[in-house]
């Protein structure tokens, strides 16, 4: 088991990637802190982890604001006596739509859930790091903040700050043997913001549309993108920080 005995913080894993990664996570050898702000989901993979025979603890949160963030750092200790990896796969995104038809409280909250949770991340459980003598984050951004599409330019400025963050950390905490990583899944018709990208309904059309776009010739899935943040928070990669894979099919080449 490659993340045998290590406890890792999910969060946005009541659906979507995130959902994939907790589950590849506990059969991986995990202690999983499954965090979502949609309890039902959370729940329930809580429950299909542990059903499986996987440790598993829900902690409900939102990822914008600090105090939820203590919390889960706090849930990761109590439950299982440590924290050695954080996720940070919960996104946002406004309606693929013109520019100036974003609204300032659209703007305010694609920058919340993409930018400043990985700020707070990190503000909570960097001193549980320090404190171990090491730990990872695996920043789940995009390949729209490499190579963005139209009508996205909030959304996607907002994922290039996240590639620009992580790899600013991971030159600033490499001497606590901290390590920061990012994922970049290309557009997948399967996952809940999949009609914001869009722009709306994801029709025959748009589905090959997007495709066309990958020269593999396929969507990223859950499982795709949870294979790539698991190699990224084993001791496989201990000397891979400040990377990027991008989980694309080449589209960004």
């Amino acid at each position: 088991m490659r993340l045998k005995d290590k406890v890792a913080i999910v969060t946005g894993a009541g659906s979507g990637f995130g959902e994939g990664i907790a589950k590849r996570f506990a059969l991986e050898g995990a202690k999983v802190v499954v965090n979502d702000v949609n309890a039902k989901g959370g729940e329930r993979v809580t429950g299909e982890i542990t059903a499986a025979g996987g440790q598993a603890v829900f902690a409900k949160g939102d990822v914008t604001r600090g105090p939820d963030w203590q919390a889960m750092v706090g849930k990761a200790e109590s439950s299982f006596g440590r924290l050695d990896i954080v996720i940070n796969n919960a996104g946002w995104t406004h309606r693929k739509k013109p520019f100036l038809e974003v609204t300032e409280a659209e703007f305010d909250q694609v920058y919340a859930v993409n930018v400043k949770s990985i700020y707070l991340s990190v503000m909570h459980a960097l001193p549980v790091f320090r404190k171990q003598g090491g730990g990872c984050f695996v920043n789940v951004a995009s390949t729209a903040g490499l190579r963005p599409r139209p009508g996205l330019s909030i959304y996607n400025s907002s994922k290039a700050a996240v590639i620009l963050m992580s790899k600013s950390m991971a030159g600033e905490f490499g001497p606590d043997n901290v390590r920061i990583n990012c994922v970049n899944p290309v557009f997948s018709p399967d996952t809940g913001l999949s009609a914001e990208f869009a722009g709306g309904t994801v029709t025959p059309e748009t589905r090959k549309a997007y495709l066309s776009t990958i020269p593999l010739g396929r969507f990223s899935t859950p499982a795709d993108v949870a294979n790539a943040c698991l190699y990224l928070a084993s001791d496989e990669a201990s000397m891979i920080s400040g990377s990027c894979i991008e989980v694309d099919g080449a589209r960004c080449v």
